[in-house]
């Protein structure tokens, strides 16, 4: 199954969510992740409402940990608040494509749908390497929109790159 190349407004299950205003909460989110030396991803986690429930950028210099990345962050601080693991519903905005560990977790925690906006050649595993969010080999599979925004989240991660050489 390819990615759902979608833009703008899409309905999911009876309700309106806006993916361009989500990934710009991202995008946001990953604005602040260079204040620390790292790599500017941001990742915001929507309920089945569409509310934005847990936002983090990654913080793996910040850290000294190699799992802070910012979906990973998103999802524990919304399974720590409910005290469930199953985040059933949910939509993953980030703004890179996740890699393995990640996009894994997504799949352990039954989110519903991982959008993202640049692709990610190198590491990414939700369609660019792999696609582990719809391995049917698999007990769960995330439906994936990708694309949203992506000329300004591929221009983030670049301006980063270009200043870090």
């Amino acid at each position: 199954m390819r990615p759902l190349r979608r833009m703008g407004i899409v309905e999911a299950k009876g309700h309106v969510l806006d993916w361009d205003t989500a990934m710009g909460e991202a995008l946001y989110e990953a604005s602040l992740a260079p204040d620390h030396r790292d790599i500017p991803v941001g990742a915001v986690l929507l309920d089945g409402d569409g509310n934005v429930v847990a936002r983090d950028h990654n913080r793996r210099e910040e850290r000294g940990d190699a799992t802070a990345h910012a979906e990973m962050l998103v999802l524990s601080e919304r399974s720590r608040d409910l005290r469930d693991w199953h985040l059933d519903g949910h939509t993953l905005v980030v703004t890179l494509e996740p890699c393995a560990m990640c996009a894994m977790a997504a799949v352990w925690s039954r989110v519903e749908r991982i959008v993202y906006a640049a692709s990610d050649p190198k590491a990414g595993a939700v369609w660019s390497l792999f696609n582990i969010p719809q391995d049917e080999r698999l007990n769960h599979r995330c439906e994936v929109v990708a694309g949203i925004r992506e000329p300004e989240a591929a221009a983030q991660l670049r301006e980063f790159f270009a200043n870090h050489r």
